[in-house]
This record gives C-alpha cells, structure tokens and sequence, in this order.
C-alpha cells in the first residue's frame, strides 16, 4: 500500500470518527431541545393551572354578584362572633314580593336619607346619597317602605381579594330580585371602594341592579369591567359589627375566603327618614 493510499484510508477513517461524533453530538442537541420543551410545557402547564385556580377564587371574591351564592342554598349558622349577641335568624323568605316597575328616580333625586337596618346581631346605621346615586335610592327607599327585607339574611361574606357582607336577598339564596332592574349609577372609575361603602351588587349584566347590597368592611380593588358597582351610600353605625362577623369568617362555599358567613345576620326590618340640612 502506498502513502497516498495510506493517507486516504486514514483520511477516510478521521472522516468516519468525525461523521459519527457529529451524529453523536446532533442526538444529544435534539435530546436537550426535547426535555427543554418538555420542561418548558410542563411548567407552563404549572403556571396556567395554578392562575386559574387562584383567579377562580379571586374572581368570585372581586365580583360581588348578586347570583353568585345560587347554587349554595340559604346560609346556616355555625356559631358566633365573638362580642355580638345575636338572636336566631328567621327563615328565609319562600316568596318574596316582586314589583313590576322601577320606582321613580324622582322621589330620591338631590336628597340625602338615614336609614337604619335592624337585624338579629343589632343595627347598622347608613347614609343614602340620592343626590349621585338617585336611581339605587328610589329603589331602596321603595324596597325598605314595602317591607321587602323583612327578613332577609346576608348570604355572602368575601375576605379573599375583597371585603364585603352581602346582603339584600330575601331567599337567602343570592339569585332573588324584586322584579325589575336599572343600571349603574356612580361607580369610581378607578374601582377604589372604602371602608364603610355601600354600594351594589349585581350580576354581569349592567342593568341588574335590583335589591341586593353589599358592606364595604375594608378598602377593596373592585374591577371596573362592564361599568363597576353603583355607590349609594356610606356606613355611619355598626361597621364594628360587620367587622366581627367578619372576623368569624364563612364558610368558604363559594371557595377559599368566600360563603355564607359563619356568623348568621338577617335583616329583620328598615326604615328610612329624609335627612335634613
């Protein structure tokens, strides 16, 4: 054998080797690119899941939806807050009255209102704003005449994301209404709800205002998607029994931070006088 031939049998076997640590390195390339996309899905999976799981428990804790506790039933006592003397809660109602018509914005426009909401665990006092909010005044001051709370639990406690005890359901189920609805009225653009707020609850649609209400017990990031919730009002007396009640908690049927509240409280009667200057 020659040295050409030598040297081309040589250059024939580095060929090889190289072809094949070429070959060798490629199936770990395509190995490496297939776990980092393994991985990469796996993680992404992770991340979607846990989202999801945190923004349904948040989502149902930001929405103050007046049908949100539907499927849940009537909420059940499991004990009481400590501080508060409650009395038993009544049944809810079976058949609530209903009415045809919106009442005339009218009889609240420009004029302020103190009405008092006397339930089992004891009064809480508030200040209707008929003069930015003269629509959900009309309807309250209407709904409280009529005697339509009498009575009616506060089915809906929140203390995950937002802060509100949800009242105004003569059912108790969170899916009862009086028969009509009406839009939103004053609602901050930038979904800041204080402390002592009283304001709407509704569901997704924009004109289903109606009876029910919620308790702002501490400042809440409410979403402003679909026009936000109309503010009539604020707390002048007994928030510190609203807190206590939340302090007890509820009993999460909704999800994490969010039920009927543990403490029992039903409205038992309202009244409502004009507030003079």
């Amino acid at each position: 054998m020659t040295r050409e031939q030598e040297r081309a049998r040589a250059r024939r076997r580095h060929e090889k080797v190289q072809a094949a640590r070429v070959a060798k390195a490629q199936r770990a390339a395509r190995r490496r690119q297939l776990l980092a996309v393994v991985a990469t899905v796996a993680i992404v999976l992770a991340l979607v899941t846990g989202v999801a799981l945190a923004m349904r428990g948040k989502d149902d804790a930001r929405m103050p939806d007046a049908r949100s506790s539907a499927s849940a039933g009537p909420p059940a006592s499991t004990g009481t807050a400590a501080g508060l003397h409650c009395t038993p809660a009544p049944a809810p109602q079976a058949t609530p009255k209903t009415f045809g018509t919106v009442p005339d914005r009218a009889t609240a426009a420009g004029k302020f209102w103190v009405a008092t909401l006397e339930t089992t665990c004891g009064p809480i006092t508030v200040e209707l704003d008929g003069r930015t909010a003269p629509q959900t005044v009309a309807s309250f001051l209407h709904l409280a005449r009529e005697g339509y709370w009498a009575p009616s639990p506060c089915h809906r406690l929140t203390a995950s994301g937002i802060y509100v005890l949800q009242c105004g359901d003569p059912t108790g189920t969170g899916s009862g209404g009086p028969g009509y609805g009406f839009g939103i009225e004053h609602a901050p653009a930038d979904g800041v709800y204080p402390r002592g707020t009283l304001a709407m609850a509704r569901t997704q649609d924009p004109q289903s205002n109606g009876g029910q209400f919620f308790v702002v017990y501490r400042d809440t990031q409410l979403p402003t998607q679909g026009g936000g919730y109309t503010i009539f009002g604020k707390v002048t007396a007994g928030l510190d029994m609203v807190d206590r009640i939340a302090a007890a908690g509820s009993d999460d049927s909704n999800g994490p931070g969010d039920g009927h509240p543990k403490t029992a409280i039903s409205i038992l009667k309202v009244s409502v006088t004009e507030k003079k200057a």
